[in-house]
């Protein structure tokens, strides 16, 4: 080979090189989410309890959505899909209920200062308290947590955010009770990215819907391009009945100890 041509070579092989770098560090990064608060279970040494929380694993940081309503609860279910709470980076809030934020001061009593982002319009006396152990983000408008994780908006009468992650696969969305509709979340959780949604996971607050709403929803949630659902916590078993029988295969069961992951790109 000429050495002209080696160099070129050479050059065209680092330059393919740095490129997959430059992806690497941009673009998705394996995701894995597994629920450790919900109001059902997959295993039977899991403890139940009213409300909802995920640990996040993508690439090489972890997050908590959410702190169910029972720190004790909490802690115990961590434990047992072992997650070490010292390894937790971010703490994300959807709204102020005590159902999502009810296990976060017995978290942080363990001495771990993971920094905690939570919707502008919480209470002064909770932020307060969150303050004093570590540091807090205040949400007023859609944000970048790490690249590629992303706090929607907050919005609604009961102000709530959601949590957007980019996969290989698509945008995976996380959504405490979805209080402002569920349809509204995943709007909001378009304005942040632009790839398709992969899956839409958490409480779709549906109790109380009717069957005629709930169609309408998913209906809906169709025309978004919504892939895979996971309806948990506040969903309602009508609801969760209605989105099994929908989307079939692409419909995952929610429970503590559910896990669902996706690869990069």
């Amino acid at each position: 080979m000429k050495p002209r041509k080696l160099f070129a070579t050479t050059c065209s092989v680092l330059l393919i090189v740095a490129l997959l770098a430059a992806c690497g560090e941009s673009g998705a990064r394996d995701f894995k989410l597994t629920i450790v608060f919900d109001n059902t279970t997959t295993n039977p040494q899991s403890l139940e309890g009213w409300g909802f929380a995920a640990v996040v694993d993508y690439g090489d940081h972890r997050l908590l959505f959410d702190t169910g309503g029972s720190g004790s609860v909490l802690l115990d279910n961590l434990r047992l899909v072992d997650v070490d709470p010292t390894t937790i980076e971010a703490v994300i809030l959807s709204h102020q209920h005590d159902d999502h934020t009810g296990g976060l001061m017995t978290l942080l009593n363990t001495g771990i200062r993971p920094t905690v982002y939570a919707p502008a319009s919480f209470t002064d006396t909770f932020k307060r308290s969150v303050r004093e152990r570590t540091e807090l983000v205040e949400v007023s408008d859609a944000l970048e947590i790490l690249p590629g994780v992303y706090t929607t908006r907050p919005i609604g009468s009961i102000v709530e955010e959601a949590l957007v992650v980019e996969t290989g696969d698509g945008a995976v969305v996380i959504t405490g009770c979805a209080h402002p509709g569920l349809v509204e979340i995943v709007r909001e959780a378009q304005a942040v990215t632009s790839s398709p949604i992969a899956m839409v996971i958490g409480g779709f607050h549906l109790g109380s819907a009717s069957e005629s709403q709930v169609s309408s929803i998913i209906a809906e949630l169709r025309q978004l391009g919504v892939e895979k659902v996971l309806p948990c916590h506040c969903t309602g078993e009508k609801a969760i009945d209605m989105f099994r029988n929908e989307y079939g295969e692409n419909f995952v069961e929610g429970g503590v100890g559910r896990t669902v992951a996706f690869s990069a790109k």
